[in-house]
């Protein structure tokens, strides 16, 4: 590996809003390259950060930075003074040994990934942009954001940014997306702060076709509404899904991310097993995490009235977007996931009249327990068919793991139930619930969830889990 450039210094002036007013070449390229331009908002999160701190509390600011601007990794010694008002109420950034390398980003992609996954998994509104900004669809879960929905159904087509009132962002927009990852706006109707996340869409960030946009909210939702029913049903009474899970869901999400930052040693230089400690940790917490998601679909799977959408799902594209969350999962295990093919005429007709949120969460937790389950350096395939003998689209998940018994295969749908198969290496941390869950969703959206050896009856490797579904073609 070549060594790193020559070591460099850079200097920017910022204004009392955070914006870079001036820089020095070196930190003009990286403004640029995080998608900033001068003058304009600092995009360089991790200086962003540093700044923001100094200016609020007025103190001089030095510490030890990295980040990365799409090719290398750029590191330095940030020196953050705070300007008197009279010269503008800014801060002036000083970065010393400032370097450029093409050092391994893994640790630091795969943290990224994972605090996607926890933001997603914390979103209580989600919707899908094109790649100006426009909003093209809205999911909406909770009470309080149903004034949000009405107005995106009586407008629809605009920037999202003119739906909400963002804090703190007075530019004009839309901003470089960038620039609004991690903004925080009001929502019309809701009374909570939100904080609003973009994920681009396609393999060049820095040329996305859409994004996928997630409100977070700062604090959970205090039931106002009361219940509808008598029965206790209500989704905004459940115990776990309408009063815990909210209220733990972000201090958990916040443990497993300090946590993983402390084990990939983010934060600066640490033992050893320190790092194997806060390791320790970040899996507790998602273990955690995932069994209050579990319990709290669970109610809502078991609740009185449950129901899903109809609506168009191609479940090539949904097997495709399972697998692409799951990706860096399957490769630290070195698992090859053959996915279907984009532009396959046999699979772009397998097309389902069923909830796609639904569909994309039965396919993750089939495509994770396949990678769960399955050695090292093997490969898990999944494939769509059409059944036109009886007007059902399938989905199935194949691995090469220990395989299931037929008296396991009668029981790995119960609740609960964790008698299927030990994950690769001895470890169980499951719940019992995801496959009791996902057969309950498939079962109300008119299909079936099955499960049977993928090799001849006798031999004990691998197992093939096939999703069946209605056809949109044969429902219309």
């Amino acid at each position: 590996m070549e060594p790193p450039e020559a070591t460099l210094a850079a200097r920017g002036i910022t204004d009392e809003r955070d914006r870079l007013l001036s820089a020095d070449e070196a930190l003009a390229e990286l403004q640029e390259s995080c998608g900033g331009v001068i003058p304009g908002p600092l995009a360089i999160p991790e200086l962003l950060d540093l700044v923001g701190q100094a200016r609020q509390m007025g103190l001089k600011i030095a510490r030890e930075f990295s980040a990365f601007d799409g090719t290398d990794v750029v590191s330095g010694f940030a020196r953050i003074v705070p300007l008197e008002d009279d010269a503008g109420g800014g801060c002036e950034l000083l970065v010393d040994n400032w370097q450029r390398s093409a050092g391994d980003i893994s640790s630091t992609h795969d943290l990224a990934e994972r605090l996607d996954i926890i933001d997603r998994a914390s979103a209580e509104i989600t919707a899908r942009l094109d790649s100006t900004q426009k909003l093209q669809l809205l999911t909406a879960l909770v009470p309080d954001a149903d004034e949000f929905h009405e107005a995106v159904k009586a407008g629809p087509g605009k920037v999202w940014t003119e739906y909400v009132s963002l804090s703190g962002v007075a530019h004009q927009q839309p901003l470089h997306w960038r620039l609004l990852d991690g903004a925080h706006c009001k929502i019309p109707g809701s009374l909570r702060s939100w904080r609003a996340r973009l994920l681009p869409i396609g393999p060049r960030k820095e040329d996305p076709r859409g994004f996928e946009l997630l409100f977070i909210a700062d604090e959970p939702l205090i039931n106002e509404f009361g219940g509808d029913g008598e029965d206790g049903n209500s989704p905004y009474t459940r115990l776990i899904g309408g009063a815990l899970t909210p209220v733990l869901r972000q201090p958990i999400a916040r443990i497993v991310a300090n946590a993983e930052t402390i084990q990939a040693k983010l934060a600066g230089p640490l033992r050893s097993e320190y790092s194997e400690y806060a390791g320790n940790i970040a899996m507790a917490g998602q273990h955690l995490s995932g069994m209050l998601d579990d319990l709290a679909d669970l109610e809502v799977v078991e609740s009185a009235g449950f129901s899903t959408a109809k609506e168009k799902v191609d479940l090539a594209d949904a097997a495709r977007r399972a697998g692409g969350i799951l990706g860096v999962r399957a490769q630290s295990r070195s698992i090859t996931l053959e996915l279907p093919e984009q532009g396959k005429s046999a699979d772009e007709r397998a097309v389902a009249n069923a909830e796609f949120r639904r569909v994309l969460q039965v396919l993750i937790n089939l495509i994770g327990n396949a990678i769960a389950y399955s050695p090292e350096g093997s490969t898990v395939t999944v494939e769509t068919r059409i059944d036109e003998d009886d007007g059902m689209v399938a989905v199935s998940v194949a691995d090469q793991g220990p395989g299931i018994s037929p008296e396991q295969r009668a029981k790995i749908f119960e609740k609960f139930e964790r008698l299927g198969r030990d994950s690769d290496g001895g470890k169980d941390t499951g719940s019992g619930l995801g496959l009791y869950i996902s057969r309950r969703l498939a079962v109300v959206m008119g299909g079936d969830l099955s499960v049977e050896a993928s090799s001849p009856e006798g031999m004990s490797t691998g197992a093939v889990f096939t999703l069946r579904l209605p056809s949109l073609q044969q429902s219309s």
